[in-house]
């Protein structure tokens, strides 16, 4: 597949992916690149009368400052579920199959229509979408280069080396990896030895750590690519990685 993206994926669920993937949309638009977001998965939607609220596509739109027409954030958000659980299990709930191949064929419509679409994961990079698929399968016929988000602290060196070890597995070119604070807390010598180990082991650079934004959704564009942008690689810099 010839496109143009980037896949953000994590160590976990709840790490900061959609934070990281808000502020490279953010970044990228800021730097004159039409660049949106994909989500191409959502569990714990909320369902309205108008129909899903897909939590995670908002906070990316919102802080990009993106309104899309509706068949468009379709496109962005083709799979919609309301339980807050695996992919798989909450497709199985709403008897409902999620289909890499229509997660492909959105991409491709909305990467003809824009110069960059990052798209992000849900969950981890093993977590099912379906009976037999993963989301290492959507990574892989998506043939986007990758970028793994992952913890700072004690714990995050066992996950982001397993991690990037399935990556390299499945011969996905990976971008590198991004330390997400999704919590405040003080960075400290572990922190500084992770960063190192993750280096050293995974054969991968650790291109940014992203602090701790406090009341992050209340942030305006500019503000949160002000908060983001000193602890992001550039976007020269991902461009020439890409």
């Amino acid at each position: 597949m010839n496109s143009k993206g980037i896949f953000v994926t994590g160590t976990d669920t709840g790490v900061g992916k959609t934070v990281v993937t808000a502020a490279l949309v953010s970044l990228f638009r800021a730097g004159g690149i039409d660049a949106i977001p994909m989500k191409p998965v959502q569990t714990g939607c909320i369902s309205t009368p108008h129909g899903w609220v897909v939590v995670d596509l908002e906070f990316c739109l919102n802080m990009a400052n993106l309104e899309p027409p509706p068949a468009e954030r379709k496109l962005m958000a083709p799979y919609c579920f309301q339980p807050a659980c695996s992919p798989h299990l909450a497709a199985a709930q709403a008897c409902e199959n999620i289909s890499i191949s229509r997660i492909v064929n959105d991409f491709s419509v909305l990467n003809a229509n824009h110069d960059l679409v990052i798209v992000e994961g849900a969950g981890g990079v093993l977590v099912p979408i379906n009976g037999e698929e993963t989301m290492l399968d959507v990574m892989v016929r998506l043939s986007l280069p990758v970028l793994l988000v992952a913890r700072p602290w004690l714990g995050t060196i066992n996950h982001t080396l397993l991690s990037l070890r399935e990556l390299d597995r499945a011969g996905l070119p990976v971008l590198g990896v991004i330390f997400n604070d999704s919590r405040s807390w003080t960075w400290d010598e572990i922190v500084g030895d992770n960063r190192l180990t993750v280096e050293r082991f995974g054969h991968t650079p650790v291109l940014g750590h992203l602090p701790f934004i406090e009341e992050i959704e209340t942030k305006s564009h500019k503000g949160f690519v002000s908060a983001c942008s000193p602890y992001l690689p550039s976007v020269k810099d991902l461009l020439e990685r890409m």
